[in-house]
């Protein structure tokens, strides 16, 4: 985990901002409107084109705008942008900002802002990058205009822009979108609807509601488009590990939401008629066991292939949510049930009864030769900690020597990075959840890259599923899209990178009398208390 980030002239601008407002929340007819929330974390990271981490997402989301949102229907939409005319059959595109935008240091938002932005964020993301090999010119004819010419038509250019999978397309000072896209900026200088104000780490974050932002007239507000209309002055977001703790803040109405309660703790919340418990998230969190594709036993792609028969995705739901099964689905394959991209080719070896006996011959005539299987288990996530248990297990019924290493996420993923064999300090498989979010189509899920020594932790080597997802960035509409998914699909549990565990939804908890809550990622627009 890398140690929080916190820049000297952050602190600077943070404290005088604080020095110039007045005093807030004493109990007075004019105090502020606050909201408190516990997030899943600390928030360790402030520049959210570094990290891909949850947190860095939501407060980037509080911080920064961007060009296109996203919608409920999984699609792009204008929210900075005006609009947008594409000519020369698709090789040329120009976008036109909305009027009135502002950064939080008053400066207007300009062309020239946002194709430093476009780079930046293009160099981190897998969609982006595919877009900087078509791109000729990217430029900024005037303060509010943003032109691309392009080699060859880019069908994917606007859900691109939109897309909620980390990392985002934020639009950031063009000084500071000048910053190398490995090093966090300097500063923390906004163009979305709230303003950063400090970071106390292990204790508070605190946003305070950016007056001059102008949220969209037109469109309703879903997910990640439409008006941000801010109704709180103030977001605190207070760090609070200890599942217990929290669930106690909330209950006292000391916080008016809390992210992610744990199964052990809904029950508990639930009956506390002052508190509300809901899904707010479509697509939920995917599971995996992913391979490290570079070291026996997991460099045969058939061993990887006949685990997929041994796989049973209720287990591994159930151990992570209980008996509920509104709360999880099996039958999950590459993309989120219910996403445009869903489907269910190559299933079978899933969705079959299940014969360990049967997959252990067949992992004998594959060649799987009794090598010993390191598991990577982390221990303070309960849900990575359940979804390893099961995994062992699994992994033992079929005849595989296993041997768990256990420990916090954060060492954890320092060995994952590791390409030593794992009797020299590597590893043979982890376990791990995304969110759907992060998985809804080929562009953004990088577990399905497989080009070998560049490719995600485990380092598989697919070039037909490179292909197909060449393919699939050419789609030119929605069926083709599904047509090569299936494809990419049936290839993908052929080759086998990771194994998919199903799909989890994790519920939200916060206090009876908020409302206008989005569905999707937490944000902190549209919210209002009474």
């Amino acid at each position: 985990m890398r140690r929080p980030i916190l820049h000297r002239r952050t602190l600077l601008a943070a404290a005088s901002l604080a020095l110039a407002r007045p005093a807030l929340g004493q109990g007075t007819a004019g105090a502020a409107r606050v909201l408190k929330f516990v997030p899943q974390s600390d928030l360790a990271v402030l520049d959210p084109i570094v990290t891909t981490a949850n947190v860095a997402r939501y407060h980037g989301y509080a911080v920064w705008d961007t060009l296109y949102g996203f919608n409920q229907d999984y699609a792009a939409e204008p929210q900075m942008a005006e609009g947008h005319e594409v000519a020369q059959d698709g090789r040329h595109i120009t976008i036109r900002l909305r009027e009135g935008l502002k950064f939080h240091d008053g400066t207007p938002v300009r062309g020239a802002d946002c194709v430093a932005s476009i780079r930046r964020w293009a160099a981190r993301d897998a969609l982006g990058q595919v877009l900087l090999t078509r791109i000729e010119e990217l430029a900024a004819p005037d303060d509010r205009t943003i032109l691309l010419r392009l080699s060859r038509p880019f069908p994917q250019l606007f859900a691109a822009l939109a897309k909620p999978s980390a990392p985002v397309c934020f639009i950031m000072p063009e000084r500071l979108a000048a910053t190398d896209p490995a090093r966090p900026v300097s500063e923390i200088i906004g163009s979305g609807p709230f303003r950063f104000i400090e970071r106390i780490p292990g204790t508070r974050v605190v946003y305070d509601r950016f007056a001059d932002y102008v949220p969209r007239a037109e469109g309703i507000p879903t997910w990640t488009a439409g008006p941000k209309r801010v109704h709180f002055d103030r977001v605190e977001w207070h760090i609070k590990p200890d599942a217990a703790t929290a669930a106690a803040a909330l209950q006292a109405g000391e916080v008016d939401w809390w992210e992610n309660p744990q199964g052990e703790m809904q029950a508990t919340l639930r009956r506390n008629r002052g508190v509300v418990l809901e899904v707010p998230d479509p697509v939920g969190f995917i599971g995996m066991a992913r391979f490290n594709a570079l070291h026996p036993p997991f460099d045969k792609p058939a061993i990887r292939r006949i685990l997929l028969g041994a796989i049973d995705q209720d287990a591994f739901m159930a151990a992570v949510v209980g008996a509920d099964r509104s709360l999880w689905r099996d039958d999950v394959g590459i993309f989120p049930p219910g996403t445009p991209l869903a489907n269910d080719a190559g299933l079978e070896p899933l969705t079959t009864a299940r014969d360990p006996d049967r997959v252990k011959r067949e992992l004998s005539e594959a060649g799987y030769a009794g090598e010993k299987v390191v598991l990577l288990a982390a221990t303070d996530f309960p849900t990575l900690a359940a979804i390893a248990t099961v995994g062992a297990e699994t992994l033992r019924r079929v005849g595989m020597d296993v041997e768990v290493v256990s420990g916090e996420w954060s060492a954890l993923i320092q060995r994952r990075a590791r390409r030593d064999a794992p009797e020299r300090g590597g590893w043979s498989m982890f376990f791990t959840f995304w969110t759907g979010l992060d998985m809804l189509n080929p562009g953004v899920n990088q577990a399905l890259r497989g080009t070998g020594d560049r490719a995600w932790f485990g380092w598989p080597t697919m070039p037909r599923l490179e292909e197909l997802r060449a393919q699939w960035f050419d789609a030119p509409d929605l069926e083709a899209e599904q047509r090569l998914a299936r494809e990419i699909q049936t290839e993908a549990l052929r080759e086998a990178p990771y194994l998919p565990l199903g799909q989890y939804f994790q519920a939200t908890a916060y206090r009876r009398g908020l409302s206008g809550m989005l569905k999707g990622l937490p944000v902190f627009w549209n919210i209002q208390r009474g």
